[in-house]
């Protein structure tokens, strides 16, 4: 059963709302540290300390900075980077159900216009091409 633009697009502003709720902008990679301790296994060729979870991010100014994420907040500060992700895809299909929408009603309006009417906008609804 297809669904009525405007029921997807309620849906897909829910969802939307939700993951907007705890979305992270950035994204995420691990890092590997020696210490300064001598003769700590890290100073030789055994593990280094890590992995430690960065978040990266282009600042306002366009410059690329991030933050060190405490291990205590890894799991939601994943969950929220992949909800970035998600929350950016919903929000193109979004722009994608208002621009045919748009088209939609503006060829509406020109048949309205072409057969002598001159159409109000309780006429215009969000309808299936």
């Amino acid at each position: 059963m297809k669904q009525e633009p405007a029921e997807r697009r309620r849906r897909l502003l829910s969802e939307i709302q939700r993951l907007a709720e705890v979305a992270i902008f950035g994204t995420l990679s691990s890092t590997y540290r020696t210490c300064g301790h001598p003769g700590c296994h890290c100073q030789g060729p055994g593990p280094r300390h890590g992995p430690h979870l960065n978040v990266s991010y282009r600042g306002e100014d366009g410059k690329t900075t991030g933050y060190y994420v405490p291990q205590a907040a890894q799991r939601a500060t994943r969950q929220g980077v992949a909800a970035w992700e998600k929350l950016q895809k919903r929000l193109r299909r979004l722009a994608q159900l208002n621009k045919e929408y748009i088209l939609r009603q503006a060829r509406v309006i020109a048949e309205r216009l072409e057969n002598g009417e001159m159409p109000t906008a309780l006429q215009i609804e969000f309808t299936t091409a």
